[in-house]
C-alpha cells in the first residue's frame, strides 16, 4: 500500500498541463483578522483559516470548509454566520440542499457586520440532474445565484452524472430525484451537453471555477477528452471505508483537486434512516481513530479530517456546535505519522453510502 507522506500546512498547486505538482504554503488572510501560524497553540479559533489549494483555473480554493448539506432552513443564516466569525470561508452549498436563500443571508449578514468581504469568500453550489440540458444550465445558475444574493460562484459543479427530466422551479423546487414526486424520469442530455454548458457559466464570469461531483475514473477520462476547460475539482465520498485511493491518485494526477464529503463515514448517514449506516461501526469509535486521536490530543474527528488533509485531499464538515465548528477548522496545526497514515488507510471496506439506489433511486452509477 501507497502511504502519503504528509505535508505540514501547505497548499497543493495542481498545474494544469502536468501531473507535476509543487508545494507552496499560503495563509488566507481575512480582512479584519491577522492570519495566525497553524503551529501557535495559543492562538484562538477565532483567529484561525486554512490553507489553500491552488486549482487548474488558477483561483484559491481553502483546504477546509463547511458544508451545507442537511443544515436546516431554521438555522442556516445563523450558522453560515457563526462559522465565518470562526474562520470558515469556503461553503459548499447546493440546489438540492434547499438552504441556499438562507446561506445567502448568513453570507450577507457577515459582509454587513464587516466580519469578511465577498472577494474573503469561496461559496460553491451544485448543478441538479433535472438542469442538465444544456438550455437548463445558465438559468439555474442564476436563479442559484440569485438565491444566494450574489454575482458568482467561486466554484459551481455537476452534482451527479445523471441526467433527468426538468422540473420547472415554478412546479417544485428543490425538485429531488423525482419527476412528479414519485417517478424518477431519466433526461436525454449527454455528459458532454452539460458540460459545454458549465464551460460557457465559466467563460461568462458566473462561475469562477467549474467542477464535478460524484463521476468515476472512466467517466472522467471520458470528459477530459472533450473538455476545453478542464474541471478545477472532484467532489467525491471519502472517509477510511472508502479510502478511494487511485481515483483520488487519478484526479490530482490530472491536475484535479479533490474535495472529500462525509468525511466522517456512516455519521452523516445516520439521520437519514440508512440500513447501511446502522450496520457501519461510527468512524469516532474506531480504536485506531481513537487510539490516534488520544495520542495527539485531538478529537476523532480532528483525525478523519487530518487524515484527508494531509494526502491533499480538502474537506467540508459541518458541526451546529460551535466547539466542534473549530476543532473542524483546526486540522492542519498538527501531522499524522506515515506509519499513522497507514494504519488509517487499512480500515477501507469500499464501504460507500451514498449511493442512489440506497434511497430507492434506480441510477445505479457506481456498480
Amino acid at each position: 500500500m501507497n502511504i502519503v507522506k504528509p505535508f505540514f500546512r501547505t497548499s497543493f498547486i495542481f498545474t494544469p498541463r502536468s501531473s507535476i505538482a509543487t508545494i507552496f504554503i499560503t495563509p488566507v488572510k481575512p480582512s479584519n483578522q491577522t492570519a495566525s501560524h497553524p503551529a501557535n497553540s495559543r492562538r484562538t479559533y477565532a483567529s484561525m483559516t486554512s490553507p489553500t489549494i491552488k486549482l487548474n483555473s488558477g483561483h484559491e480554493m481553502p483546504l477546509v470548509g463547511f458544508g451545507l448539506w442537511k443544515v436546516t432552513n431554521e438555522t442556516c443564516a445563523d450558522t453560515v454566520y457563526n462559522a465565518i466569525k470562526t474562520g470558515y470561508r469556503l461553503f459548499d452549498g447546493a440546489c438540492d440542499y434547499g438552504n441556499e436563500v438562507e446561506a445567502g443571508q448568513g453570507v450577507a449578514r457577515a459582509i454587513k457586520d464587516g466580519l469578511v468581504k465577498r472577494s474573503d469568500l469561496f461559496l460553491v453550489s451544485k448543478l441538479w440532474n433535472s438542469f442538465h440540458d444544456g438550455d437548463r444550465v445558465e438559468p439555474i445558475c442564476k436563479k442559484q445565484l440569485s438565491d444566494w444574493g450574489i454575482d458568482y460562484f467561486d466554484l459551481y459543479i455537476v452534482h451527479f452524472p445523471i441526467s433527468l427530466k426538468y422540473v420547472d422551479p415554478s412546479v417544485r423546487y428543490p425538485p429531488g430525484f423525482t419527476y412528479d414526486g414519485k417517478n424518477v424520469v431519466p433526461g436525454t442530455a449527454t455528459i458532454q451537453e452539460t458540460w459545454t454548458a458549465m464551460e460557457a457559466l465559466a467563460k461568462k464570469g458566473l462561475a469562477k471555477s467549474i467542477g464535478i461531483s460524484n463521476f468515476n475514473g472512466q467517466l472522467i477520462m471520458d470528459l477530459l477528452r472533450y473538455a476545453t476547460i478542464k474541471p478545477a475539482t472532484l467532489q467525491i465520498e471519502h472517509h477510511p471505508y472508502l479510502s478511494q485511493e487511485g481515483l483520488v491518485k487519478f484526479a490530482q494526477d490530472q491536475g484535479i483537486a479533490v474535495t472529500a464529503y462525509s468525511s466522517f463515514g456512516p455519521q452523516s448517514f445516520l439521520e437519514l434512516d440508512m440500513q447501511e449506516a446502522k450496520d457501519a461501526p461510527l468512524l469516532f469509535d474506531h480504536p485506531t481513530i481513537k487510539s490516534i486521536a488520544d495520542k495527539h490530543g485531538k478529537t476523532p474527528a480532528q483525525v478523519l479530517l487530518r487524515w484527508a488533509t494531509q494526502r491533499n485531499v480538502a474537506v467540508i464538515p459541518k458541526s451546529n456546535n460551535q466547539g466542534r465548528l473549530a476543532q473542524n477548522l483546526d486540522v492542519t496545526s498538527f501531522d499524522l505519522s506515515e506509519s499513522e497514515m497507514g494504519e488509517v488507510n487499512g480500515i477501507n471496506k469500499n464501504l460507500r453510502f451514498n449511493d442512489p439506489p440506497h434511497y430507492g433511486v434506480s441510477q445505479p452509477i457506481f456498480v
